[in-house]
């Protein structure tokens, strides 16, 4: 069984393609041009260089968020539009999830971060032991300051190596540097998610039968839309008993 994996909730657009036992194609590119533009030709160039069709996938796979809001509605819409014309099943993927996998082999903690905007990240906390990754927190968008200041104290009665990664750690890698030695940075090329990442953890769950319906299959959202915000700011809260 073929599946194909997408994530376009950053400013990068990453696919993949595995099988039960191996990364068939995968593909990465951040560029300026934005994902609507880009994704389509990268889908058919990924398809063509694997000597496959859309026909030869046995499911889809796609990250839900959190992250940008326009890229997560066209990754989310490319593959809901893929899962109806082909009748295949497809899994959401957190994306934090899929940066956290992405770092499997780390023994000890793994924190993925995504630049949220407004001084914010989206981030969580992860426990890797060379095999498994366990999520240990929520999916939360917070300062970076208050992230910082709560891995201290937990650092402080249990000191363990926290390895950082996603687009958020450059931004913010001064912040984080003040942990000290127990703070490790992948390197620029490990620091985002990939296709094939997302495409197993699709795998996987299809695999043990927990794929999402496509009416299930909405965005992870940690906080209101620009829109949204907007929206309140000009109309107001809507009272309990609108």
């Amino acid at each position: 069984m073929y599946i194909f994996g997408l994530d376009c909730a950053t400013k990068v657009t990453a696919l993949g393609i595995v099988d039960a036992h191996q990364v068939v194609a995968e593909t990465l590119l951040q560029i300026e041009k934005p994902h609507s533009e880009r994704l389509i030709p990268l889908v058919e160039g990924l398809f063509k260089g694997a000597g496959l069709t859309l026909n030869d996938l046995g499911g889809l796979a796609v990250t839900c968020g959190p992250g940008s809001f326009t890229g997560l509605r066209i990754g989310l819409a490319t593959i809901k539009g893929m899962a109806h014309s082909l009748g295949i099943p497809v899994a959401g993927i957190p994306t934090l999830d899929a940066l956290a996998w992405s770092a499997w082999l780390h023994r000890g903690l793994v924190c993925p971060l995504l630049d949220a905007r407004k001084a914010e990240v989206y981030t969580c906390l992860y426990q890797g032991d060379g095999q498994v990754m366990k999520r240990l927190t929520p999916y939360q968008a917070v300062a970076p300051e208050k992230l910082v200041a709560g891995l201290q104290e937990r650092l402080a009665w249990s000191p363990a190596p926290v390895l950082f990664l996603g687009d958020g750690v450059s931004r913010y890698q001064a912040l984080l540097a003040k942990l000290g030695s127990l703070a490790v940075f992948a390197r620029p090329e490990d620091r985002y998610s990939r296709g094939s990442v997302v495409a197993r953890l699709g795998w996987e769950k299809i695999s043990r039968g927990a794929a999402d319906g496509l009416h299930n299959l909405v965005p992870l959202y940690l906080r209101a839309s620009e829109a949204e915000v907007n929206w309140v700011r000009k109309h107001g809260a809507l009272s309990e008993e609108a």
